[in-house]
């Protein structure tokens, strides 16, 4: 009986107590490096977020940098980019290791795909893996398009 009694005060104390029991320490503390300054305004530029103006700028200013494709094979057939120092490695193929020594670490790297759900996630895997030069087009293909108008996108 004691027993029971003691197992079932376990199991409500567990339930009860919210949170997780068990995580990464190390893991979560270097996140919270990363974020702990993302609030209001300076949370695009910690999340390393270029916006479709800068980019075109950065583009047409001849400003070395890599632009990176992440969407699918499909995707890029539909609508792809064609800019000097341009990489197409689809998102699910990203962190192969052969893939990863194409990515330059002495010039920008921006980041993309369709909407830019993606190239954030990717993107801020990419710096917490070392690629501290990653940035990343906000908004993606859709937001570029919206800046340039239908006739420069196409």
């Amino acid at each position: 009986m004691q027993l029971k009694s003691i197992s079932l005060i376990m199991l409500l104390g567990c339930s009860l107590s919210g949170g997780a029991m068990a995580y990464d320490s190390a893991l979560a503390q270097s996140y919270q490096k990363q974020f702990a300054n993302v609030e209001g305004a300076a949370a695009g530029k910690n999340l390393g977020l270029m916006s479709p103006a800068a980019f075109v700028d950065a583009t047409k200013a001849g400003k070395e940098m890599v632009a990176l494709d992440i969407r699918t094979e499909a995707e890029m057939a539909l609508f792809g980019l064609t800019l000097p120092h341009s990489l197409n490695i689809p998102a699910n193929e990203l962190f192969l290791p052969e893939n990863l020594a194409k990515l330059p670490t002495d010039k920008p790297v921006v980041v993309f795909c369709k909407s830019g759900a993606r190239a954030t996630a990717l993107g801020t895997a990419l710096r917490h893996a070392g690629f501290d030069n990653v940035k990343i087009l906000k908004g993606g293909f859709k937001g570029l398009a919206a800046y340039l108008g239908p006739k420069e996108a196409n």
